[in-house]
């Protein structure tokens, strides 16, 4: 038995206290499940107390645990492993993140709490500051292909003194990403093709959540409402696949497509830096081929309702669509910026007296 020096006054309080209620019920004045009852302990745990301090006495109900290395205590070796990879490979990725390269790529079965609580405590990653109340989220659509947003974000994604315009696509139902590509800005061709690459692939989804961009909306007055009336390119081509598009009016009403873009900005830079990838070609090439999936497996959800929303779309329709905004340019002419834009109803390949009946059926 260890010398009552070592323990802590708190501990020693804490056995002084069980031995008062133990006395208690020794003499009768209270019973043995009552006596439990205040200690917070079980009938069985109550009576090796009792064993433990008829043999022991007063020492008997110390803390024997106390001093002695935990079963469970990590490998010193592992640890210096642990901190030695963060530091010199892994330092700006944020805890989570190296927590799933620990497993998947160095065999460290360790919990997340451990691993954090350990970069604290060492020092190498700052304690996050306490969420405050967030607004109440919206409920997810029930079914994929009923609602799709698309964004895009404007960050140092090569870490160096170059920016450029991540657009994703992705689904209000699962999360899933349909299309993720860096492009020098996003604008009506870069939109349009990410657009046309998920329609081919997916199908005609019902409805388009976007911001107030003007190759998405027009707005007459800056920071105003949209005019619902005048559609830009974008807007008649999904319009005439049917496709109602929605706009949104601040950041915080496009929540899940901002904490989406927050956990690309904490993650994409670090795998570009990691594997070494330096231009758009290489980093739009990782992106299709290996990130989203990858992005996929680790922040997809299930949909509410089986099956999905998507409707097939004939591919020369949407070729028809998508070359007519390619041949829109723009020309200087007396200060004045004029567009000469082709018709889109007679590139198409319906006329406008049958356009509604010719869209139902191709849908």
């Amino acid at each position: 038995m260890r010398s009552m020096e070592a323990y802590p006054r708190a501990a020693m309080e804490r056995a002084m206290k069980v031995q008062d209620v133990m006395l208690q019920a020794m003499a009768k004045k209270i019973t043995w499940w009552q006596a439990a009852e205040i200690l917070g302990i079980s009938d069985r745990h109550m009576r090796r107390w009792r064993e433990r301090y008829v043999e022991e006495g007063y020492n008997g109900l110390l803390d024997r645990r106390r001093g002695k290395p935990s079963r469970r205590r990590v490998p010193v070796a592992t640890v210096e492993k642990v901190f030695a990879l963060y530091r010199e490979k892994y330092f700006d990725l944020n805890v989570q993140h190296f927590h799933e390269k620990l497993q998947a790529e160095h065999g460290i079965e360790l919990s997340y709490t451990w691993v954090k609580q350990a970069l604290q405590g060492a020092g190498l990653v700052g304690r996050g500051r306490k969420r405050g109340a967030h607004r109440k989220r919206r409920e997810r659509r029930p079914l994929p292909g009923m609602l799709l947003h698309i964004d895009g974000s404007r960050h140092q994604w090569f870490q160096d003194e170059r920016w450029y315009d991540l657009i994703v696509v992705l689904d209000d139902a699962t999360s899933e990403i349909y299309y993720a590509q860096l492009v020098e800005e996003e604008s009506t061709a870069t939109v349009m093709a990410g657009l046309k690459e998920v329609i081919e692939r997916k199908g005609v989804f019902c409805a388009l959540y976007s911001d107030r961009g003007s190759h998405f909306w027009l707005t007459p007055k800056v920071g105003g409402k949209v005019d619902y009336h005048r559609r830009t390119q974008v807007g008649r081509a999904l319009h005439e696949l049917g496709v109602q598009m929605i706009p949104a009016y601040s950041p915080q009403a496009r929540g899940r497509s901002e904490r989406n873009f927050s956990t690309w900005q904490g993650r994409l830079p670090q795998e570009l830096r990691l594997r070494q990838l330096g231009t758009l070609e290489a980093a739009n090439r990782f992106l299709r081929e290996d990130y989203i999936a990858e992005f996929n497996r680790r922040f997809q959800v299930a949909p509410r309702q089986p099956g999905n929303a998507f409707v097939p779309c004939r591919s020369r329709d949407w070729s028809c669509r998508s070359n007519c905004v390619n041949d829109h340019r723009k020309r200087r002419i007396r200060n004045r910026w004029l567009s000469t834009r082709p018709s889109l109803i007679n590139c198409w390949p319906i006329t406008r007296s049958r356009k509604t009946s010719s869209a139902r059926t191709a849908f």
